[in-house]
């Protein structure tokens, strides 16, 4: 069988710091060689979920120990995280790839941080797709690598909040008398924030959660949470496949208004609210931060997209009025094992989509490709990034 015949594939280290997933495993390497593709992979590339080189070289792909070579001659790159500033060699990756070559990767197009990153894949000439666009749909399922990486970041984002916060999570009854469970609330019960209240119902906590979707609702009803009460026309939160819709600023207000007195109670907050192929929504502003209990915890899951919290700092954990404020932007790189396993397979099944008799056609009619186009013929054309640059003049 020959489906990749021709095709040069590049597999990079990730560079984004404690990131340690790969695009690649050797079992997928294996598949791709078999069928004809030329893989390239980095030295190093698997480090971090105990893939050796020598288990790449033993699938069939060549290692090599430079990044500008690998990117230079490879007509598709996969990669984890959007392409970053390589420090060591004083030049970003986005420069390294062949104009007209293409990129697969999580861009997270229209988070304003990654405004120029895309800007640049433009100028470059790139084809490049994001996961994080592929739409929910039946024959999109093993492609799905958002929801696979959404399950990973809620199980570890509460257990990130549970190890920062300075108090137990469950009721714990002492001599001193019973120490109260912790309240937690979740905003946004899509596949991250079930997987974080499930995981803070476990661990022993009085969870409460707020979602714009009756179905989302009823799922995080069904594992004994609390629904936040708020109000929206039947059918205004759901978008398509099942992903929640904008709404106006009118009635984001008014889910500001509605969350911020449970917010002043909760020692834990999960922010993990999307918006399909667009920026996430702020729910929590910085009035409701300061409102918060000294040494409570927010943990905004949604950062990668822009963030849930007007005061989130992409990339760092913050105190703002004894409040502790995360915004780890690879929440699913600190469970690297399981994570880069489902990535990978993800990865496999939209690379067999993409490439029909080794050939990559950004020009197909197919939805799956189309949504999760970012940029082409030297522009930006996924709607919900360019929508987010007007937005913000980026």
């Amino acid at each position: 069988m020959t489906a990749y015949q021709g095709l040069t594939i590049g597999i990079p280290r990730e560079i984004m710091p404690g990131e340690r997933r790969v695009a690649a495993i050797p079992e997928t390497v294996r598949e791709w060689v078999s069928n004809g593709a030329r893989v390239l992979v980095e030295t190093g590339a698997g480090q971090g979920v105990f893939f050796p080189d020598r288990a790449y070289q033993e699938a069939g792909a060549h290692v090599t120990p430079d990044p500008r070579s690998l990117f230079s001659q490879s007509q598709l790159i996969l990669k984890v995280k959007e392409p970053l500033f390589n420090d060591a060699l004083d030049e970003h990756e986005a420069d390294w790839i062949p104009v007209g070559s293409t990129l697969v990767c999580f861009l997270h197009p229209a988070n304003p941080l990654n405004h120029a990153v895309v800007r640049r894949l433009a100028k470059r000439g790139v084809v490049s797709y994001s996961l994080d666009s592929i739409p929910r749909i039946p024959r999109a399922q093993h492609m799905d690598a958002l929801t696979s990486m959404s399950t990973v970041a809620g199980y570890k984002a509460m257990l990130h909040a549970a190890d920062r916060l300075a108090r137990f999570v469950p009721m714990i009854p002492t001599d001193a008398g019973i120490l109260e469970p912790a309240q937690v609330l979740v905003v946004g019960t899509g596949v991250a924030g079930l997987q974080s209240l499930a995981v803070a119902k476990r661990l022993g906590a009085r969870v409460r959660f707020l979602d714009i979707r009756p179905e989302a609702n009823e799922q995080a009803r069904s594992l004994g949470a609390t629904q936040v009460s708020f109000d929206l026309p039947e059918g205004a939160g759901v978008g398509p496949g099942g992903y929640a819709r904008r709404l106006s600023e009118e009635q984001y207000a008014r889910e500001r208004a509605a969350l911020a007195p449970v917010v002043a109670e909760c020692d834990v907050v999960i922010l993990s609210a999307l918006v399909y192929r667009q920026r996430a929504p702020i729910l929590v502003d910085e009035p409701m931060v300061q409102g918060m209990k000294q040494g409570s915890v927010i943990v905004d899951v949604a950062v990668d997209q822009g963030g849930n919290c007007s005061v989130t700092r992409a990339g760092e954990e913050c105190w703002v009025r004894d409040v502790l404020v995360s915004g780890l932007m690879n929440i699913p790189g600190y469970l690297a094992i399981d994570a880069t396993r489902m990535f990978a397979h993800n990865m496999f099944q939209y690379v067999r989509h993409l490439v029909v008799e080794g050939r990559l056609d950004p020009e197909a009619d197919d939805e799956i490709l189309r949504e999760a186009l970012v940029t082409k013929d030297g522009a930006v054309v996924h709607a919900g990034t360019l929508q987010a640059m007007q937005e913000t003049g980026g």
